[in-house]
């Protein structure tokens, strides 16, 4: 019961995780741009995600568009499109194979061990979606810190770190946490070694010889 209550936790925490991972990809807020003028009228923001833009005039009214071009998406961005999108395939067969680990055992005659083995292999998958996630919005917040503060002639760029970012990072905690419960749940199944070595009694009659003599 034990064992199946610290499951439940750690396939709750990856779902969390991997929704959180969905949030990240889809929110256009992973880097905010504010044009810092002179007259507070000619504000602007924006606002940059993996597959949108977004412009914001100051009058609390925004438009979002996809990328023209491939070049007008900054190379930090660039690179975590395909590691987020690997990040949510990862978690998401993890997933499948927590739900589902009791059809693939009952297969295998029910054996204990190979529950372990796909618990297992499910944690290995949420700490590896863990890992994609942390590198991808890392490197991109890295970026932004750097380049916080740009003047550019009369004017002044300041960039943040979007929202999106602190989600990727919440992703990967839930993503580590679900990841290492599931690997240690999976250590605990035993090996049951001690049933493929049993051997069967030959049943013998009342004076002692064994039944398959007789016809």
């Amino acid at each position: 019961m034990e064992t199946m209550s610290v499951q439940t936790s750690g396939l709750v925490a990856a779902v969390v995780g991997w929704v959180a991972t969905i949030l990240t990809c889809a929110l256009p807020m992973w880097r905010v741009t504010n044009c810092l003028g002179s007259n507070n009228v000619g504000t602007q923001s924006y606002s940059d995600g993996l597959w949108v833009t977004c412009s914001n005039d100051g009058t609390g009214q925004s438009q979002c568009r996809y990328y023209n071009s491939m070049l007008e998406i900054t190379p930090d961005l660039l690179i975590a499109r395909p590691v987020v999108v690997i990040a949510l395939i990862a978690a998401f067969i993890g997933i499948i194979i927590s739900i589902v680990r009791g059809t693939f055992s009952s297969c295998m005659d029910g054996d204990r061990s190979n529950k372990g083995a796909y618990m297992s292999s499910s944690g290995s998958l949420f700490i590896m979606a863990s890992i994609l996630i942390l590198v991808a919005v890392s490197f991109t917040a890295s970026n932004i810190i750097n380049n916080t503060y740009t003047p550019t002639g009369p004017e002044a760029v300041s960039r943040e770190v979007g929202a999106a970012i602190y989600i990727g990072f919440i992703a990967f905690a839930l993503l580590l946490a679900g990841g290492v419960t599931m690997c240690r749940v999976g250590t605990r199944y035993p090996q049951d070694s001690y049933a493929k070595n049993y051997k069967g009694v030959k049943t013998c009659d009342s004076a002692g010889y064994p039944m398959k003599d007789y016809v």
